[in-house]
């Protein structure tokens, strides 16, 4: 193990830009477990051409667009700054409506507005979400739980004050969902296993998700970080478990 270069290498996966919510940089050196539902079949199978549309925390509108749904129909929200502008430029001449949020209780929208709203992945209030739908309006999300990447991060950071809840699960959400009177038609939660084939791919992904692996950098970190490479060297891999969970609501009449 040649520490030097791999300390070069490594810092320069750390430095390189990332745009909107596009992890395809990585797709080739990472390997996901399938999850036991599909966000797009579900999405699809709600989605009528007629329903207006919210996405929230579109990124950049990568998957908002492979929908098709009627740009007049649809809204999207986005709260960091880069995507924000980079909807503005792919999405609004699309005649797309961006809204930039960044309190998640007091979003720009009216009341009863929306017939439904997808969210994958990104934080919501569900007060707003209640107060922005339609009677019989439909949320659809997918969550990262409070148990994602835990075991890898407290390994690369030691103790730390956690960022994210840990207790972020599906029961929880579901309880919360149900007390304000909504009817959940279809619920999952899973645990699926995520290989990195090469340290570089994990140095550029904790980079991103900053609020999971809080303060990490190559240079604090990198006496782990060569210990995970021979665990490559040996097995071909490191592993990490990540959390998610998926919830179909809908509002009351």
């Amino acid at each position: 193990m040649n520490k030097n270069k791999l300390k070069e290498q490594w810092l320069s996966e750390e430095k390189k830009s990332f745009e909107g919510w596009d992890f395809s940089y990585i797709t080739k050196r990472v390997i996901g477990e399938p999850l036991p539902w599909d966000y797009d079949k579900i999405v699809r199978q709600y989605l009528i051409k007629d329903f207006i549309l919210l996405d929230m925390g579109t990124g950049g509108g990568e998957y908002l667009l492979t929908l098709n749904h009627p740009y007049s129909n649809t809204y999207v929200t986005e709260a960091y700054p880069p995507n924000y502008d980079l909807c503005k430029r792919k999405l609004s001449p699309l005649g797309i409506r961006v809204r930039q949020v960044v309190d998640d209780a007091n979003l720009p929208f009216e009341n009863s507005m929306f017939d439904i709203i997808i969210n994958r992945h990104e934080s919501f209030d569900i007060h707003e979400i209640n107060r922005i739908l339609k009677p019989n309006g439909l949320f659809i999300t997918q969550q990262v739980g409070g148990q994602n990447n835990k075991e890898l991060a407290e390994y690369l950071l030691g103790s730390f004050e956690e960022i994210t809840n840990s207790d972020f699960a599906l029961d929880r959400t579901i309880e919360w969902i149900r007390g304000i009177k909504f009817k959940v038609l279809f619920s999952n939660e899973y645990f699926p296993r995520l290989k990195f084939i090469d340290v570089g791919a994990l140095v550029y992904l904790a980079k991103i998700i900053e609020w999971e692996f809080p303060s990490f950098s190559v240079e604090h970190c990198f006496e782990q970080l060569c210990k995970l490479q021979s665990t490559i060297d040996r097995q071909g891999f490191i592993e990490t478990k990540e959390h998610r969970f998926m919830i179909v609501a809908q509002k009351a009449v």
